[in-house]
């Protein structure tokens, strides 16, 4: 009896030995099958089949983000440009005197030439000193086979040598095939199109940058501080945000991009290249990311590659007006539905716009059949139709629709300049201002056979704004001289400024009446 208690204990002790050996070892007994199992979530011996489930779905979506980075990285390069800086520097003319009244040529006598060098030291300017290497990074993204890479122009802006280091290693120099500078007075995408001399090369598809979602997984590819091929995982958070480049309108990202990242890879889930990264926004302190990226989009750099690859520069269409907002208000008075379309305030003399009987006051609801929404869509539209293209333009004058046919021209750096310089020439005392439009008449209230030049813009801090002129008041005399239009003021504004007048008497009508009356404007020298 006492041999067989002792069996029974003997056994339930092994059971419970191999019971603990079994949990450290990470096994389940399963007592319906009889047998041993693995549990399959690290950690978790009790998961559910739905926490399985979730678990494979993650492992699933990981691996699929590990697959993409493996394709898509040999498709961005990293770019190092040097260049030589040229500065002249020169030594300024330095005396020293010594203490006292001593005058130079006492203590030269007194105390020797060595002691007079030390004291009087006379330096000249010097030679010019020779010319200094600087370095810069940034990134770029394959897009043919035969060695054309796309890259943004302010990474290669004013190198002397490109020198391309592929995913593998391997090192090229480059030569620059076309640029479209956006900064500086460039007025375009700040993208460029370098070439190495290879073939075979791993080429990122484009993607449709229009098609992005906010809330949709990007990857970003480039080389930050020098460091390469590094990857990171993000989002687009919003989309057309405006930057510094007159055409196109920004994807803005949280996948964290940092110096070097510049013309690097946006990439959506599928492969597909959908941005060319550009720039970040800081927070003042640190030039680090603080999570706004901000990259240019793949449907525009798809649009001017083969102006860059043919032409070396992009053409743009022309028509040759300035532009103004339309808001709620002047909607409200054509009868439009929403604030759409542009206003034109100017119109270039000799211009296609002109060419084509546009008018000042006319707001251009469509162009080429797309429907406006602003000044910066109409610019871009405008900019991406063929020179010499005639295209279909839709106005409101008054408050009637008429169908009009503008044949575009170029878009050239003359062309620009007349319209700019016009406008410019016209701001007075903080003053900007323009011919009464009959949009114009409609928006302030004013009857359509008033005369005189509308008030576009005060400047903050001038006398006009002191003295309470507000945008939309109307000035219909100047000086005891009736202003009709645009030219009577300039007339009158030339005169104003040859005589260096200080003090100059203007009637003003507002769109309440409450500012109409004569204003006197005390003027400064930079006034005149």
């Amino acid at each position: 009896m006492l041999n067989f208690r002792h069996m029974l204990r003997r056994r339930a002790a092994l059971l419970l030995i191999l019971a603990g050996l079994a949990v450290a070892a990470g096994f389940v007994f399963n007592q319906g099958a009889d047998e041993f199992v693995v549990p399959t979530a690290i950690g978790d011996t009790n998961e559910t089949p739905k926490e399985l489930e979730d678990f494979q779905a993650l492992e699933r979506a990981n691996r699929a983000f590990i697959n993409l980075v493996e394709r898509t990285k040999p498709s961005v390069v990293q770019i190092k440009v040097t260049s030589q800086q040229r500065v002249e520097r020169t030594v300024p003319r330095v005396e020293v005197f010594p203490p006292g009244e001593m005058d130079r040529e006492e203590f030269r006598r007194r105390f020797g030439d060595d002691l007079f060098e030390r004291f009087f030291r006379e330096r000249t300017p010097s030679e010019p000193v020779p010319p200094r290497s600087t370095q810069g990074i940034g990134s770029g993204v394959i897009v043919s086979e035969d060695g054309y890479i796309l890259t943004n122009n302010h990474v290669i802006e004013g190198a002397d040598e490109i020198t391309v280091t592929l995913a593998d290693g391997n090192k090229y120099e480059a030569s620059l095939v076309g640029r479209d500078a956006a900064l500086d007075g460039g007025g375009g995408t700040d993208l460029a199109v370098i070439k190495i001399d290879a073939n075979d090369l791993p080429v990122l598809p484009f993607g449709d940058s229009g098609a992005l979602e906010v809330g949709e997984w990007v990857i970003a590819i480039g080389t930050p501080f020098n460091l390469s091929q590094t990857v990171t995982r993000g989002i687009v958070s919003a989309k057309e945000r405006p930057g510094y480049t007159a055409y196109g309108k920004f994807i803005q990202t949280d996948a964290p991009i940092n110096r070097g990242n510049s013309g690097g890879a946006l990439i959506n889930i599928r492969g597909e290249l959908v941005g060319i990264n550009a720039y970040i926004a800081t927070n003042g302190f640190m030039s680090g990311n603080i999570g706004l990226g901000f990259a240019l989009p793949s449907n525009l750099a798809q649009q001017i590659l083969p102006d860059l690859i043919e032409k070396g520069k992009v053409e743009r269409g022309w028509l040759g007006i300035s532009m103004g907002v339309v808001d709620e208000d002047l909607a409200d008075k054509l009868n439009l539905d929403e604030p759409y379309g542009v206003l034109v305030e100017r119109i270039g003399e000799g211009s296609p716009a002109e060419k084509g009987d546009i008018q000042r006051g006319d707001v251009i609801l469509k162009f080429d059949g797309q429907k406006i929404e602003d000044m910066s869509h109409l610019r871009h539209v405008v900019a991406a139709t063929a020179v010499g293209k005639s295209v279909e333009v839709e106005i409101m004058r008054g408050n009637k629709e008429k169908q009009l046919t503008v044949k575009l021209g170029k878009r050239t750096e003359e062309t620009l300049a007349t319209l700019t310089e016009e406008e410019q020439g016209l701001v007075f005392a903080g003053l900007r201002v323009r011919d009464l439009t009959p949009a114009d008449a409609l928006r302030h209230g004013y009857a359509e056979n008033e005369t005189g030049v509308v008030v576009t813009r005060v400047e903050t801090g001038s006398e006009a704004k002191k003295k309470g002129i507000k945008p939309g008041y109307l000035i219909q005399e100047m000086e005891y001289t009736p202003i009709k239009d645009l030219k009577e003021y300039a007339d009158v504004l030339n005169k104003i400024r040859n005589n260096r007048e200080t003090r100059i008497l203007l009637y003003v009508k507002s769109p309440d009446g409450e500012g109409t009356g004569y204003i006197t404007l005390n003027l400064g020298t930079s006034d005149r």
